[in-house]
């Protein structure tokens, strides 16, 4: 059986963008799941909505369809992505639907996850009629790091950088507080937390001593992770202070055991890879069942990052400021290029101004 596939309407598109901001109020507390909004619509007029608050809880279906109660018998179900239909945290939302006695779904976009799939099929063989790819890409576009992770099985990389307009993320000496100003500054602290995890370096830690919060008492922290193939960490560092969010440090097989033993001491998890690369790193922190990783590292590590496919999307704010100095460090250090013609090109590359910065975002076209 196929989908059906009537005229989309612009009623139909705004429902999916609907669901879209409802989805967007659980941003950064979902994870590994996706972020989902539903709305019910009956005679044209909306009796139920819901979002995927956290994962473990009910989906967004099942929120929209207890909102709507007997009114969702004969009515439209609207939601971002494909209802799942396979018993994990909770059961099949392809099934609650058809339980609710909907008679039509609206759908934003298949589902990527091989396991969870299937729900379209299953809707239309109980006889509820199904459009799907309805404002597809702003779908795509809010689960970007949950569709990456799924079809590449590693997490979605973010590199994060502050540049004075001339391309300097410090000075000489390495003072770099502040590039940009306090609005860029609050919305960093928004993109930590909606992302699983927050990666630097040894030397981000020894030159900046970063907290790497969101700095919102009511905001969720990211993982805060530290590579250091040397453990060349100071024993004091706002880092290893885990009241205020966990931090992992990740480092080589047997590299300083008595440092080890103290960070463990204040809490901090500590993890051995043997010969680590942000690859590995990568792939151990999907393994936990991370989905977005963003990188706030500096210059040495984020070339490597980039050179490993483990960044997707760079997110560069550049200040009014120009402050000089060829040994002044910029973003990304060393990768190997000798001709204009090997730079990386950026696609969907995105302007907008934030206070007196502005913030390009663009994607790696290598990966």
């Amino acid at each position: 059986m196929t989908l059906a596939n009537p005229q989309i309407s612009a009623f139909d598109r705004a429902m999916i963008r609907r669901c879209l901001v409802l989805a967007r109020r659980a941003l950064g507390r979902t994870s590994p799941n996706p972020m989902v909004g539903a709305v019910v619509v009956r005679d044209g007029k909306v009796v139920g909505e819901g979002f995927h608050p956290a994962a473990g809880q009910p989906h967004a279906e099942v929120f929209a369809l207890k909102d709507a109660g007997e009114r969702a018998k004969g009515a439209t179900l609207y939601v971002n992505l494909e209802p799942c239909n396979h018993y994990g945290r909770t059961p099949p939302c392809s099934e609650a639907t058809i339980a609710a006695g909907i008679a039509k779904v609206v759908i934003g976009m298949r589902d990527p996850h091989r396991e969870a799939s299937g729900g379209i099929a299953k809707l239309q063989a109980a006889g509820i009629t199904v459009v799907a790819g309805v404002e597809e890409a702003a779908c795509r576009d809010l689960n970007e790091a949950f569709i990456h992770s799924i079809t590449r099985d590693r997490p979605f990389g973010i590199l994060k950088f502050a540049t004075t307009l001339d391309g300097k993320i410090a000075t000489t000496t390495g003072h770099s507080a502040w590039v940009t100003g306090e609005e860029s500054r609050r919305r960093v602290h928004r993109l930590r937390a909606e992302c699983d995890a927050v990666v630097v370096g040894g030397n981000t830690v020894r030159q900046d001593n970063p907290r790497l919060t969101c700095h919102d008492e009511e905001g969720r922290n990211p993982l805060r992770v530290v590579m250091s193939r040397t453990l060349n960490l100071p024993e004091r560092a706002y880092l290893w202070q885990t009241d205020a969010a966990p931090t992992l440090v990740l480092t080589e097989t047997g590299v300083r055991p008595d440092l080890q033993a103290e960070l463990v001491e204040l809490g901090v998890e500590v993890v051995e890879i043997d010969r680590l690369d942000p690859l590995k790193a990568s792939l151990h922190l999907h393994r936990r069942g991370l989905r977005s990783l963003l990188w706030e590292c500096g210059g040495t590590l984020a070339a490597k990052a980039i050179a490993a496919g483990t960044v997707q999307k760079i997110m560069a704010f550049i200040a009014p400021k120009i402050i000089g100095g060829q040994a002044a460090p910029s973003p990304v250090g060393e990768l190997g290029f000798e001709k204009m013609t090997e730079a990386l090109n950026l696609d969907r590359v995105g302007w907008q101004t934030v206070g007196s910065d502005l913030l390009m975002t663009g994607y790696l076209n290598i990966n």
